[in-house]
């Protein structure tokens, strides 16, 4: 059977949001309508920059503004600024997370990346760092490749389990045997389904839910990568071990 690395793309191996970094180009380019900015999504914005508000409702407020703002686009007309997002973008990732896709190649594990950034982005991501597949939050288009306003989640754990067992099936995996990777409580049942649970600079959600878990609560290592050091701990957040990159 096959070992396989299940991997959460933003706040995991991007350091921040594909969605958002494709957000801010169409305002640049004027493709989304500046004005856009000035509704909900800037007064969340700034309350999470001041760490007075909370991030996944900066997260819904943007997404709802985004979706929206895609509908009736064209795909192909602005494949380039997809394309720009990865090439100016798709290195600032984790040093921990960059290492561990290595380790697991060299290993002879296949690489999966799981992903609720557009499908359109974590394609061209997969690319980048030669991941074996990927499963991604999918974007309508019509016949003539427009928008239709309509997403094929895969933010939340019953989708993200789903794709597991799409791989499961497909590559033949022991989960007996494979390792997860992931930072937010939506990445909660992609850990529990594998031996070797990875939480990388988790959210409050998904430390008090490790913790209140007997097998996750024995099995988790939580990562924790500030500046150039990367800090490891167990599930009871004692340190284990800890390093430059």
């Amino acid at each position: 059977m096959t070992i396989a690395a299940f991997f959460d793309i933003d706040g995991t191996l991007y350091r921040e949001s594909l969605m958002i970094e494709h957000f801010k180009k169409l305002l640049k380019y004027e493709v989304f309508d500046p004005i856009i900015w000035h509704s909900d999504v800037k007064k969340v914005f700034i309350e999470w920059e001041k760490r007075e508000g909370d991030y996944d409702t900066y997260m819904e407020e943007l997404a709802e503004v985004y979706v929206e703002s895609l509908k009736n686009l064209n795909k192909d007309e602005y494949e380039f600024i997809a394309k720009q997002v990865i090439n100016l973008c798709g290195d600032k990732v984790y040093s921990y997370t960059r290492q561990r896709i290595d380790y697991h190649r060299k290993k002879g594990h296949i690489v999966l990346f799981i992903s609720g950034s557009p499908d359109y982005l974590v394609s061209k991501m997969a690319a980048k760092y030669k991941a074996d597949d990927f499963k991604a939050s999918t974007y309508i288009t019509d016949e003539n490749n427009n928008f239709t306003g309509e997403v094929i989640p895969m933010w939340d754990g019953k989708h993200k389990i789903e794709a597991m067992m799409y791989f499961k099936n497909k590559y033949n995996i022991d989960f007996e045997k494979s390792f997860a990777y992931g930072d937010t409580h939506g990445d909660l049942k992609m850990l529990k389904q594998v031996k070797h649970p990875i939480a990388i600079n988790p959210s409050f959600e998904l430390i008090k839910a490790i913790k209140s878990d007997d097998t996750l609560n024995r099995d988790a290592t939580i990562i924790i990568e500030r500046k150039n050091v990367i800090y490891e701990l167990n599930s009871s957040l004692n340190f284990t071990k800890g390093g430059r990159w």
